[in-house]
């Protein structure tokens, strides 16, 4: 289980509170400000957010939180209603490492390698996808067709793979060619143990892209966890023979 729940949340042209002065409140400042949103003080009424960078901070938290805001406290996870990620831009990809504020060098070691990984030209294939939305659906009507269609070329070795730094480039050529195969029968995937670190890379990767999920009651719940969330699940009875369908994964014990 998670201990929060991930949101991307706009702050352009949005008032945002940030209290305190030195390093820590600048660097609030500033992301803030890359965000796009407008740095203000504690009498701002329309404000949703607000940083606190103060030596004590309980009584300025206490404040805000009372008008409704929602409050981060530099290095005080325990007074935090959310808390500031780690930022990999490829804009409009945007990846955020956090870990609850446990160890935010933790968080910035993650995103240099990741840096090191993710080619600069990710976001222009994000905004190429996105600029070919209406021909995906003239090449695939079907939703679960066109799905597994970009799951198949977005994955690795695949014709838009996004490792690739000439994977934007390729859209329109993976579009009129020959195409690839949108069709998924039923895979069937058997667990040698309750951890889901002993999923092969094939089968964490079929489950993350599952359209569907058919499972028995004793599977454990880390290992479903890996499934795409909006899946369809179906959970199988003692001795019940699974539905056959496209893009559906069947999750038995080994």
């Amino acid at each position: 289980m998670i201990s929060s729940l991930p949101l991307f949340h706009r702050v352009t042209g949005q008032p945002v509170i940030v209290l305190g002065d030195g390093e820590a409140a600048e660097a609030k400042r500033r992301l803030v400000e890359r965000a796009g949103g407008l740095v203000v003080g504690e009498a701002e009424q329309a404000a949703r957010l607000a940083f606190v960078a103060l030596d004590a901070p309980e009584e300025a938290a206490a404040r805000l939180r009372a008008r409704g805001v929602l409050v981060n406290v530099v290095d005080r996870p325990d007074l935090c209603d959310f808390t500031a990620p780690s930022i990999l831009d490829r804009s409009p990809v945007l990846i955020a490492i956090g870990t609850g504020g446990a160890s935010a060098g933790l968080a910035k070691a993650l995103r240099l390698r990741l840096e090191m990984l993710l080619p600069q030209a990710l976001g222009r294939l994000a905004e190429g996808l996105d600029a070919a939305r209406v021909k995906l659906r003239q090449r695939w009507p079907d939703a679960g067709d066109r799905r597994r269609a970009l799951d198949a070329a977005l994955s690795e070795g695949g014709a838009l793979d996004p490792l690739r730094a000439d994977s934007a480039d390729r859209i329109a050529g993976w579009l009129s060619g020959a195409a690839e195969s949108a069709s998924g029968g039923t895979v069937e995937i058997r667990l040698r143990s309750d951890d889901p670190e002993d999923l092969t890379l094939r089968e964490a990767r079929l489950l993350g892209s599952a359209d569907g999920l058919a499972f028995e009651a004793s599977v454990p719940a880390a290992v479903l966890d890996r499934a795409r969330a909006d899946a369809a699940r179906v959970l199988l009875q003692a001795g019940e023979a699974p539905p056959a369908a496209p893009g559906l994964i069947v999750v038995l014990r080994g």
